[in-house]
């Protein structure tokens, strides 16, 4: 059901090879750029017009307009189920409340008397959001993306997902209820590259945002590199993927759990177990079968990703060995399931977000930890962050030199400045004095 990749003893390689040899999804972000670009043109020079047709081919429905009425967001949560409000309202609670903890202040320094450089955080004005609407709704990516949004500041929050056909047209009722519950009234019932379109150029009824975030599938990733350097992403989001480093102290009903429960998001999702121990190896698999007869989304969506290239049981010598494995990997999940798990997890350098112990499983992280569930996936944990009240932030210096403090400094500049070939630079300090640069 899950291959195996033995890398005990000579076989774990060093260095960049070692990231070769583990298995990841295919994902050619750069093949589907061709196919969204006349998409994203279209709705470039045909603003709703092309939404509204994207929205029948795509989508199978015919709207109107794209914006969701008040009375739909309204409506939508007076009629959700009260289970599942209260779920999204504590989620909700204990987003803002890690997300409030990240909020930055000004910081001025003095670099030396009289000069001083003061860096001060400033939100981006406006945020498009995307909701998925595929094989499953996600309301809790609504509170992932708003949440950080509105604890940073940003004064105009728009949020798209795509038409439902079994919903008149509109986006899933929950995605929109979710939206009521965090006061994100301006919705569009749009998905795709197109979404990502009406928020880079805007529309007759959508205002161009700054900045564009939200996962989605390969078209969404797709659009995001289209518009790079016209808006601020935060990540060409790809599969989800879970990494479990676990030793023979693991309970593999445990481990057996969690690795299904990513892969049913997506048979392109990745489940990888490392660890040094065959006999929980085996263990796992053997779990694997009961647990999956036991659920949904079996054939169209479990199955492949557990039998997919990008899903295998990685056979390590040690802990030591495990990490060096998860560091390259770089999962978007990695659960740590060993001996003295937060000790270990301290140890992990490339990860979008660790889980520790048997107590902290990836789905608690998905809805109510309060952490951050929007996260680099296919190896970018390497050099990049999870989404947070940061990602909407901008720092700004701001420089304040008296006379005295810019004298004291203007022949360092000049000299270098001349040591560029940029004279008009070291002119620009000395037209403010009268002076030269001593010894000549």
């Amino acid at each position: 059901m899950i291959s195996r990749i033995d890398l005990r003893g000579d076989a774990l390689p060093k260095g960049g090879a070692l990231r070769d040899l583990l298995p990841r999804a295919e994902f050619d972000v750069e093949a589907a750029l061709e196919k969204v670009r006349p998409i994203c043109e279209a709705v470039h020079h045909r603003g709703d017009a092309a939404l509204i047709d994207y929205a029948e081919r795509f989508d199978g429905v015919t709207l109107d307009q794209v914006r969701v009425p008040a009375a739909a967001l309204t409506r939508a949560l007076d009629e959700l189920d009260p289970a599942v409000r209260a779920g999204l309202e504590e989620s909700i609670r204990r987003a803002r409340i890690v997300h409030r903890e990240q909020r930055r202040s000004p910081h001025t320094t003095q670099v030396v008397p009289g000069g001083t450089v003061t860096e001060k955080w400033v939100p981006v004005e406006r945020v498009g959001l995307y909701a998925p609407g595929g094989r499953s709704v996600y309301p809790s990516s609504v509170i992932m993306n708003a949440v950080p949004a509105q604890e940073a500041g940003v004064a105009s929050i728009a949020l798209a997902s795509p038409p439902q056909k079994e919903h008149n047209g509109l986006p899933h009722p929950t995605i929109l209820a979710a939206c009521a519950l965090l006061g994100v009234d301006e919705v569009y019932a749009v998905g795709g590259a197109q979404a990502v379109a009406m928020f880079a150029y805007g529309t007759e009824t959508c205002a161009p945002a700054n900045m564009v975030t939200g996962p989605g599938n390969i078209w969404v990733a797709a659009a995001k590199r289209y518009f790079t350097g016209r808006i601020g992403i935060d990540t060409e989001a790809g599969p989800t993927e879970i990494a479990v480093l676990a030793d023979a102290t693991a309970d593999p009903v445990h481990v057996a759990a969690d690795l299904i429960s990513q892969a049913e998001h997506d048979p392109l999702a990745a489940a990888v177990l490392v660890t040094d121990s065959v006999e929980l190896a085996d263990a796992v698999e053997r779990e694997l079968e009961p647990q999956i007869a036991a659920t949904k989304h079996v054939e169209d969506r479990i199955l492949p990703a557990l039998r997919g290239k990008q899903s295998a049981i990685v056979l390590v010598d040690g802990i030591d060995e495990g990490l060096r494995v998860v560091d390259a990997y770089g999962a978007e999940h990695l659960e740590i399931q060993t001996a003295d798990a937060a000790a270990v997890a301290q140890r992990v350098r490339n990860a979008g977000a660790i889980f520790v112990g048997p107590w902290s499983p990836v789905s608690l992280g998905d809805y109510c930890a309060g952490s951050n569930h929007v996260l680099p996936t296919g190896g970018c944990a390497c050099h990049s962050s999870g989404l947070s009240v940061q990602s909407f932030l901008r720092g700004i210096h701001i420089v304040d030199y008296t006379r005295d403090a810019l004298a004291e400094v203007t022949h360092h500049v000049v000299t270098l400045a001349e040591a560029e070939d940029l004279p008009a630079h070291g002119a620009a300090m000395k037209a403010r004095f009268e002076w030269k640069v001593p010894g000549k």
